[in-house]
């Protein structure tokens, strides 16, 4: 299992859920390691969703639907992720 970490009022679980099977880019990460380590994701891979803050607790289960693609949100080159669905 990988561990995806959200703040609830950035990106909550409900918000995830609420996706459904389309799922989400995870993005917006700016940490060479958390990079790294979604480069190494495979489709399938599952992981912990993981509110940080006051809550600090796997709150649900994600699936990787997509591996490793630039982000959308920057225009720099070396950010990628990976899109996620949740599963439970």
């Amino acid at each position: 299992y990988w561990l995806f970490k959200s703040e609830p009022s950035t990106w909550s679980w409900d918000d995830q859920v609420a996706k459904g099977d389309a799922g989400e880019e995870w993005d917006g990460v700016r940490n060479y390691q958390a990079r790294n380590f979604m480069r190494e994701m495979k489709l399938g891979d599952q992981g912990f969703f993981y509110h940080s803050q006051k809550e600090k607790s796997v709150v649900g289960i994600v699936e990787v639907i997509s591996e490793a693609h630039p982000d959308s949100t920057t225009d720099d080159d070396r950010w990628e992720c990976v899109d996620i669905k949740a599963i439970g």
